[in-house]
């Protein structure tokens, strides 16, 4: 089994292909911790700041790891979002995603990209 930070190098890796940009890495404020802060370009300009939880499960989880981010869980990224970009000004939309690495049982992983997995509301 893979640890945590080994799960957030593959997600990061799986998003750089898609051409993300990584801003920063395990922020943490009095809020929480936020894994991944990229920026997303599209057709040669930026358009988003995401903010990524990643979250790791092998693939006799009861759940699947999105199910980890729970309201709660979205509050604390919601507000340390808040404060990184009061400390970090920027014109971008933000945006909350959620990477799944699934570990499978003979050793490979799965990345699932869940674009948009939650709101400020």
């Amino acid at each position: 089994m893979m640890d945590g930070k080994k799960a957030e190098r593959a997600a990061c890796e799986y998003l750089r292909k898609k051409r993300y940009i990584l801003l920063d890495y395990n922020y943490r404020s009095r809020f929480g911790e936020i894994d991944l802060i990229l920026e997303k370009r599209e057709r040669f300009k930026s358009k988003y700041i995401v903010f990524v939880e990643v979250k790791m499960r092998d693939e006799a989880s009861i759940a699947a790891p999105k199910e980890f981010v729970d309201f709660s869980k979205q509050q604390k990224l919601i507000m340390t979002a808040k404060d990184y970009l009061v400390k970090n000004k920027t014109d971008l939309q933000p945006r909350f995603d959620v990477v799944e690495v699934i570990c499978k049982k003979d050793g490979d992983i799965l990345v699932k990209h869940l674009e948009n997995a939650f709101t400020i509301s």
